[in-house]
């Protein structure tokens, strides 16, 4: 254990200016940037400043928040200077792919810790935002941990962005000490990003309408980010529903709204009663109730995310967004065709892991249609994914799929009676052009069995 004097000789020893900081990074370098919130800021500035002078550096993020641009990206010149990966695209990812700099990570998000490591894929770099150093040397992470503590361990240098308005949070392996630490540089303290959801409306209403009452006291819930989740919260505090854990990847505002509620007790989690989570984005109102909350556990993915943690909880509800559902059950959250959106993350785990839970339940959740540039309608229930659309979510995995026409088990189901259900929860204007398509493919038949 280091002394005190110990500690503040590192201290001044390690501590730079950010563009010192910023210097540490080389030709070639693959550098590890952070998870949403925590991804850096002023660093990106400062390596924005001699980014034409490198070659080859690769920047690499789990999430990145959609109001954080890379000046990084903005001041480059060319891919022969830097380029991009990341595990889940946001709108600055698809900006970037779409300039021909980014790269999608394809993940198990429980597993991503596992990733780095395997020889080849270590890092030359950490660069995240920390909040300032405690007594004892820790510098704490905020509410933003995922695999960081995997990149930290196979990195060749650990420098940090030091940032005093980083919620402070308490959890599992969610600090770093001042020992394996590198340098270090102080930031301007910019305000932890928010994701402010638009507001839920009748189609979210509708939706919601169809989960919430299958959901039972004593249930412990994993909810997306989005107006949908944000309207289960809603409805859930104003239902009879009691007794509710929070045990999910990401937390977000909907869990501050069941807390304040009297809905939340935690005596279901597997945590000692406390609201677990691997990152958090969510208004400001969200990162002061997660700020030195005893109540609220950050930890890695790999403990998050744990399908048998996730299944030793009774009466888990699992619920998450996609783009597309074929009537087989197969779920696309990440791509329509080649054209790449979002990501893995957590779905699987979650999927799975709530339908092993004892009365467990997972939802997809989708709206039946959605509208194209030219205005025309589609259905988002479809006979196949469109050629070249990822699968998240095999059909055999598949356990409920909700739109604002209903919510509808899969699992136990033939070919014939998924289509069925499925089409049943399509928009009507659709229906009977799925029951063709079913037909032609064989799904569903109205002939008479006439013999082999």
């Amino acid at each position: 254990m280091l002394t005190s004097a110990e500690i503040q000789k590192m201290y001044s020893e390690k501590l730079v200016t950010l563009d010192e900081a910023a210097a540490r990074i080389k030709d070639g370098d693959r550098v590890y940037v952070g998870v949403g919130g925590g991804v850096f800021k002023d660093l990106d500035d400062a390596l924005s400043k001699r980014i034409n002078s490198l070659k080859g550096v690769e920047l690499v993020s789990l999430i990145t928040f959609p109001d954080h641009v890379y000046k990084s990206f903005s001041e480059s010149e060319g891919i022969e200077h830097v380029r991009f990966a990341s595990t889940q695209y946001t709108g600055y990812d698809r900006a970037m792919a779409d300039a021909g700099c980014s790269w999608y990570v394809p993940i198990m998000f429980r597993e991503l810790p596992s990733y780095w490591d395997i020889p080849g894929n270590q890092f030359d770099a950490v660069m995240i935002q920390a909040r300032p150093m405690d007594a004892q040397g820790n510098f704490n992470l905020g509410p933003w941990v995922g695999d960081v503590f995997s990149a930290i361990r196979n990195s060749k240098k650990v420098i940090l962005e030091i940032n005093e308005n980083v919620p402070y949070c308490h959890g599992i392996r969610n600090y770093i000490n001042i020992q394996d630490v590198d340098c270090f540089a102080m930031g301007t303290n910019p305000l932890p990003t928010e994701l402010v959801s638009k507001p839920f409306g009748d189609l979210e209403r509708q939706i919601a309408g169809h989960i919430v009452p299958l959901i039972k006291d004593g249930s412990v819930l994993q909810l997306g980010v989005g107006a949908l989740p944000n309207c289960i919260g809603s409805l859930l505090g104003e239902s009879d529903v009691k007794d509710l854990s929070c045990y999910t990847e990401m937390f977000v505002d909907a869990f501050v709204d069941l807390y304040e509620a009297g809905k939340i007790t935690g005596n279901h989690s597997a945590v000692d009663g406390k609201m677990v989570f691997t990152f958090a984005g969510g208004s400001r109102r969200m990162y002061d109730f997660l700020d030195n909350n005893q109540l609220a556990c950050v930890a890695p993915v790999n403990f998050v995310n744990d399908i048998e943690r996730i299944a030793s909880m009774d009466r888990f509800v699992s619920v998450n967004g996609c783009l597309q559902v074929d009537i087989f059950g197969q779920v696309a959250a990440e791509t329509i065709g080649a054209k790449h959106f979002s990501g893995t993350g957590g779905q699987m785990d979650f999927v799975q892991g709530a339908f092993k839970s004892r009365e467990g339940q997972s939802f997809i959740a989708v709206s039946s249609t959605r509208k194209l540039k030219d205005g025309r309608l589609i259905s988002n229930i479809m006979p196949t994914l469109p050629q070249g659309t990822i699968v998240t979510t095999p059909r055999s995995a598949t356990h409920y799929v909700a739109t604002e026409y209903g919510a509808v088990n899969l699992k136990g189901k033939s070919t014939r009676q998924r289509a069925e259900l499925l089409i049943s929860i399509a928009h009507p204007d659709f229906r009977e052009e799925l029951i063709q398509a079913a037909e032609r493919m064989g799904i569903w038949s109205s002939s008479k069995f006439t013999g082999l």
